[in-house]
């Protein structure tokens, strides 16, 4: 019987650290799923997690863990793809190191992914975006950093796991301003930054305050936001919006949707496609 602690262990600081260079929110996004993972096992086996062998995540263990994500957490089928997808990087990386346990681990890799219903993603008309930045509240600390960083999304397109990746030091406010981000497969990307958006950002730098290594998005506590968090704040600022523009009853806005009103605004000026793949870190 292996035990699968040295086996996670090597996997987070050999595969992901070392040979892939994976990027903070690919480890953090890997280090979660583990946690909900191993708390599920122990909730129905009762084994501790330092107890528990490569065995004992066989392909039953694995395809219940993934319906408990979808039944009881009320996780999305995207989402429950992409916890997926690091039980499948740990067993592929398994594969190779305990042959021993080839068959468990080959039922495992066997498990196919959910199919996905791609719903059209629909985008903030300038009469629906100018509502959900004045909803946000600008006599509380809450919702001037809503304000700024619905204005950043909305003015640059960044990815939701690029703006939470932020920190002071990547707001650039001299010459030729911009913002500089670590994309998808770490790929380096300064995006311009249009003066609306440089003054409100400067105003909440100034209220933020902090070293320049400081996340730019904080919880009151002062923790980096997370993705849930974002999320969340856009929910509760659209159903606010909603009261003075009736168009946003009904209508889902997520941080994609932010994403896509910045693709849609450079299409409707005239921008190439292909321009604006580049500008955005491609999809």
């Amino acid at each position: 019987m292996t035990s699968l602690a040295p086996l996670l262990q090597a996997f987070f600081t050999d595969r992901l650290m070392t040979q892939r260079q994976a990027s903070p929110n690919t480890i953090a996004s890997y280090r979660d799923t583990f946690k909900l993972l191993l708390a599920h096992v122990q909730d129905q086996t009762g084994k501790t997690p330092s107890v528990l062998a490569i065995s004992d995540l066989d392909a039953g263990t694995i395809t219940g863990f993934l319906t408990y994500l979808e039944t009881v957490r009320g996780n999305s089928i995207r989402t429950r793809n992409a916890r997926f997808a690091g039980i499948h990087s740990l067993f592929t990386y398994a594969a190779l190191r305990h042959p021993e346990h080839a068959a468990v681990i080959q039922r495992v890799l066997a498990i196919p992914t959910a199919r996905i219903q791609r719903n059209i993603v629909s985008w903030l008309e300038q009469g629906e975006a100018d509502a959900l930045l004045a909803a946000c509240n600008q006599e509380s600390r809450t919702g001037r950093r809503d304000h700024a960083l619905f204005s950043l999304a909305i003015q640059t397109g960044l990815r939701v796991s690029e703006l939470i990746g932020l920190n002071i030091v990547d707001i650039h406010a001299g010459t030729g301003p911009h913002v500089h981000c670590l994309g998808k497969g770490r790929k380096e990307r300064r995006t311009p930054l249009l003066p609306p958006v440089l003054v409100i950002l400067g105003s909440w730098i100034e209220e933020h305050g902090g070293p320049a290594d400081a996340p730019l998005f904080t919880t009151t506590t002062g923790r980096r936001l997370s993705r849930d968090a974002i999320e969340q704040r856009i929910r509760v600022t659209v159903t606010t919006a909603a009261a003075s523009c009736p168009s946003l009853n009904g209508k889902r806005v997520t941080a994609h949707t932010l994403r896509h009103t910045s693709a849609m605004r450079l299409l409707q000026a005239g921008v190439d496609t292909t321009v604006i793949a580049l500008c955005l870190g491609g999809r």
